[in-house]
């Protein structure tokens, strides 16, 4: 298995993508090498275990990736967090700021059942918009949001403050 600063380092960073200023962070090395893509898996869901997680969230599109793979690592279901106007059934939405514009994400009403303790997973903690959208829209669902994890956290943007009484556990900051 590959250790946290290795796999670190397999992440790309591409500088002024989408715009400038913004350094995109590329984690296609870490899904196409089987060795990366088992350990980054297993180290997000090692904290989570034994916390009877019944669903991961994973925010589209990355956190799609590595959110099923976690759901199956912790036998929890997934439940996907989509971009506007991608969704079938009825939903609720919310709008928030990207470092780069703005956005919606949407949910299912009824794919949450009562009762149930989510993670929410997705690639990068920013700014914080994404997370805080998702977390104000299973605020009104009968769910315990257990916690959110990232791969990684660019802690200079202080995501985290959107974010108050949620632990969240970040791999690489």
């Amino acid at each position: 298995m590959l250790s946290i600063a290795e796999l670190n380092q397999m992440i790309l960073r591409i500088p002024d993508y989408p715009k400038p200023g913004v350094v995109f962070q590329d984690i296609t090395p870490l899904l196409s090498n089987s060795i990366a893509f088992r350990s980054l898996i297993q180290a997000m869901a090692k904290p989570f275990y034994d916390n009877e997680i019944s669903h991961v969230i994973g925010i589209e599109a990355r956190g799609f990736l590595v959110g099923t793979a976690i759901a199956y690592e912790l036998g929890a279901g997934f439940i996907p967090a989509r971009k506007a106007g991608k969704l079938p059934r009825e939903t609720k939405a919310a709008e928030y700021d990207l470092e780069y514009g703005t956005a919606t994400i949407e949910i299912h009403r009824e794919d949450i059942p009562a009762d149930t303790k989510v993670l929410v997973v997705d690639d990068v903690l920013a700014t914080g918009g994404t997370l805080a959208a998702l977390v104000s829209l299973l605020q009104d669902q009968a769910c315990e949001i257990a916690a959110i994890s990232v791969i990684s956290e660019i802690t200079a943007l202080n995501g985290r403050s959107k974010l108050p009484n949620i632990e969240i556990y970040s791999l690489i900051n």
